[in-house]
């Protein structure tokens, strides 16, 4: 039976999103409309909002429901740049490390918008460099629109200091947006604690549906919109909400966060048990971002002499799925921004490949991995070797 170690693409559908997805597909009533069918939909709507609200401990006038995180993120990006150079600043500042969501769109502002792009580096842990930024801040502060720094990657699964990245940002007033689909569910989040301007989520990382996300985006604090035309979300997200696939996050999210912490920790034992397997079947290997705190089910390991996309190859031939970092580039032959980032060479930057564990891997899923990897390294090597 195939083995799915891809979590951090996405996750199997939970049986309440199913659920709810399917009960709000038979309803009928669009939730901007004014009688009786429009306000049991909205009635709905607002109940999900107050839900994923709890979880994010955000206000719940603070989500703007989105179709992905990838919109979610351009939103925040584009439109605190759009605030920011109205009064002057034209920097966007970001990390070395970040989803092409975010590094795409900042280079969409440079090149249509004049934006100046600033990346600050990270250390061979892929913890970002917090004194570089601080000294940026410190002789440029009223120069940047904005600074997005995620709040974990999505390849190695290091966790970045978040708040201390918002505390230097407001020392200089300046808002700061953390990419934060991959973190959400997996640690926690605390929006009003965290002290961010602006964080994006998306529910398919977390057992919701593919095609909704939302920003959470402080009270009072309204960006230029992508979207016109109908005035939704504070007018900052216009478009007819997809009320099936919001209750199915919202659902997704709730049993979530039932059982948070036991969730967490039975992820975390079978990423070690996972990590401690392959370094034991094969000992040069290496897992990136081991020393620092990292997301609980994300293991990013170096096996020297292959290829990377060998290994994937050959691994799903024998039932493992797997992958070699970020989804949306799947199948662009070129090494990691993110290794290489942090340090390595392109050669070991093509030898290292990710495993992502979710709540429904189990011991057997990582058992017939370790099994089956020494032999499918082993032939990996053989190719590298032609």
């Amino acid at each position: 039976m195939p083995v799915y170690l891809d979590h951090a693409a996405t996750t199997p559908m939970a049986d309440v999103a199913i659920k709810a997805m399917t009960e709000q597909l038979a309803k009928l009533g669009n939730p901007s409309s004014l009688h009786v069918y429009g306000r049991d939909a909205r009635k709905d709507l607002e109940g999900a909002r107050e839900e994923i609200a709890v979880a994010l401990d955000c206000h719940p006038t603070e989500i703007i429901f989105t179709a992905s995180g990838t919109e979610a993120n351009n939103t925040a990006l584009k439109g605190l740049y759009w605030k920011g150079q109205a009064v002057g600043r034209n920097v966007v500042v970001i990390s070395a490390i970040e989803h092409h969501a975010i590094l795409d769109p900042a280079q969409w502002l440079k090149d249509h918008e004049g934006a100046e792009v600033i990346e600050i580096g990270v250390d061979s842990n892929g913890v970002i460099h917090l004194d570089e930024l601080e000294d940026l801040i410190s002789r440029r502060a009223d120069e940047i629109a904005v600074i997005s720094i995620m709040s974990a990657n999505n390849e190695t699964g290091v966790i970045q200091p978040i708040q201390k990245v918002a505390e230097l940002a407001h020392s200089g007033s300046i808002p700061v947006h953390s990419d934060a689909v991959q973190s959400f569910g997996k640690e926690p989040l605390s929006f009003s604690q965290l002290g961010l301007t602006a964080m994006s989520v998306s529910a398919h990382k977390l057992g919701g549906p593919i095609g909704v996300g939302a920003l959470v985006l402080r009270k009072g604090y309204d960006v230029p919109a992508l979207l016109h035309g109908g005035g939704q979300e504070r007018d900052i997200r216009s478009g007819t909400f997809n009320a099936p696939a919001i209750m199915a996050f919202a659902a997704a999210v709730k049993e979530t966060f039932l059982d948070f912490a036991d969730r967490n920790a039975r992820v975390r034992r079978l990423r070690e048990r996972l990590e401690n397997g392959i370094l034991e079947c094969v000992p040069e290997a290496y897992v990136n971002g081991a020393k620092v705190e990292r997301l609980p089910g994300i293991v990013n390991v170096t096996i020297p002499g292959t290829e990377s996309e060998t290994l994937l190859l050959l691994l799903d031939n024998e039932g493992i799925a797997c992958s070699t970092g970020s989804a949306c580039t799947a199948g662009v032959q070129r090494p990691s921004h993110v290794l290489l980032a942090m340090g390595h060479g392109e050669r070991t930057a093509r030898s290292s490949i990710r495993f992502s564990i979710g709540a429904t891997t189990t011991e057997s899923d990582v058992d017939l991995a370790l099994h089956i990897l020494p032999a499918v390294m082993e032939r990996a090597r053989m190719a590298n070797l032609r």
